[in-house]
């Protein structure tokens, strides 16, 4: 069998994903924008359960996939969905020295996403998911 397209193009793919999300943001270049990334979906993955996180990141592409699971420690305590503001907040707490976002980095990375995904997909998981994920990805 050959190597599966998402893994072989997982690097270019990535590349296309992160050039979305720094123009989105208004972001400089495509490493200020993985601090966003990276805040948005584990700011994210913190408020599921391991099992609906695993169905969410069924759907991302590869190195999405692997950066949503990256440094997860599956025994910390979900937390409560909060206002865009408060979420927002702990999006910019990464790596707050090198952290650019800015206010609408949820909403970039979500617009950034639903570019890189099987829309019908994505909407079948969020489906299976609380009303506030849902919204966490709503454009």
């Amino acid at each position: 069998m050959p190597i599966p397209a998402e893994y072989q193009r997982a690097s270019v793919e990535f590349e296309k994903f992160m050039v979305d999300a720094r123009d989105l943001s208004g972001l400089s270049t495509t490493n200020m924008a993985y601090n966003m990334v990276v805040g948005v979906l584990h700011v994210f993955r913190r408020r599921l359960s391991v099992q609906e996180a695993l169905r969410f990141a069924s759907v991302l592409p590869a190195v999405l996939r692997a950066i949503f699971v990256s440094d997860w420690d599956t025994e910390q305590p979900r937390l409560a969905f909060g206002d865009l503001a408060s979420l927002t907040g702990e999006v910019k707490q990464l790596r707050k020295a090198h952290n650019f976002s800015p206010d609408t980095a949820i909403h970039d990375v979500a617009l950034a996403l639903r570019r890189h995904v099987d829309p019908q997909e994505l909407e079948r998981v969020l489906a299976s998911l609380p009303p506030e994920a849902q919204a966490y990805w709503r454009v």
